[in-house]
């Protein structure tokens, strides 16, 4: 099958979204016999994509559990955005700075980079972030919104709640958010969130979002065993990738443009009611000074609100939080 073909037959697929397509609209879309059609699937099938067939319905294509593609991300993808440009790579140094290069060279709004192994994984703080090969999401997200800079901190609250309300919808595991870009299930974390972004003095050029998430991981280093999980630790089941980026990806199209429609007050209020810390007590290391006292919540603005013990209401923007 030549490309042109397949990538002709794929889209149709993706548009359709799981539906039935005939064999004849099949062959008539590409401009091709009926038997044309039959050795396409055949082709497809050969690529590992399962394809069921009925009479009288057609045609109706996904891709496997294990498949790790382009095509077989796409395949599925239900956004407008996010993702339709795509790309997916073997192994980077960093997702980040593959997009970093493609908003410089134009990559659109909505642009995602996909590795299958990253060799220098960031998380905040350049912290490094074990990458393993297969097991693992890592991908960037590139977004163009028109707002002022004081805004794109808030870009990490609407990552965080789709990165959650993702692995909820998909897993039922309880995922919850711990301030201001942790994912954790139980007392182990499961994904971070790293937000930068390309701006002048007046304006922002392109926010890109950073995301990390264990899924298949079944042993991590030794100084992270007893602060890390994965999704597959947590079920004690393999898990698809492609399914949880797909999931990202949709709840994230879904909370950017209600970001953008109505601005952060909503994403606050999801927001809030994913948190992990709210109610307990905490102790905040910042560059100035230790705190401990009780999470109130977070700001319209997304700054962590800190009560200690003398009732003095702190405004927490940057810090290291630990969980009593």
């Amino acid at each position: 099958m030549g490309n042109k073909k397949r990538e002709q037959l794929l889209a149709l697929f993706s548009e359709k979204r799981g539906e039935f397509i005939s064999g004849e609209q099949m062959a008539s879309f590409l401009g091709c016999s009926r038997t044309a059609v039959w050795k396409y699937m055949s082709a497809l099938r050969k690529e590992g994509f399962i394809i069921e067939a009925v009479r009288n319905k057609g045609y109706r294509l996904e891709a496997s559990t294990d498949q790790f593609s382009k095509d077989a991300i796409s395949l599925g993808l239900k956004t407008k955005l996010i993702g339709q440009e795509l790309t997916v790579l073997n192994v980077v140094e960093s997702t980040q700075q593959v997009a970093h290069l493609a908003v410089s060279n134009g990559a659109c709004s909505g642009a995602v980079i996909i590795a299958d192994e990253q060799k220098g994984g960031k998380g905040r703080l350049k912290r490094s972030w074990d990458s393993q090969k297969g097991q693992g999401i890592w991908m960037s997200i590139i977004l163009k919104p028109d707002i002022p800079l004081q805004k794109v901190p808030q870009f990490t609250f609407i990552a965080s709640l789709a990165v959650t309300e993702a692995i909820t919808q998909l897993t039922n595991l309880k995922a919850e958010i711990k301030w201001p870009n942790d994912v954790y299930i139980g007392k182990r974390k499961v994904c971070g969130v790293l937000t930068e972004m390309q701006a002048d003095a007046e304006s922002v050029h392109a926010v890109i979002l950073g995301i990390g998430v264990n899924v298949n991981q079944v042993e991590f280093p030794d100084e992270l065993v007893n602060k890390a999980t994965s999704l597959k630790q947590e079920l004690g089941t393999k898990v698809s990738r492609r399914k949880v980026i797909q999931a990202i990806l949709f709840y994230l199209e879904k909370y950017y443009l209600l970001f953008i429609e109505q601005g952060f007050a909503p994403i606050k209020i999801l927001w809030e009611e994913r948190a992990l810390s709210f109610g307990k007590t905490l102790r905040v290391t910042t560059m100035q000074e230790k705190i401990t006292g009780v999470a109130l919540g977070i700001s319209d603005t997304g700054v962590l609100l800190v009560q200690d013990d003398t009732g003095k209401i702190h405004h927490i923007y940057s810090a290291d939080i630990e969980m009593n």
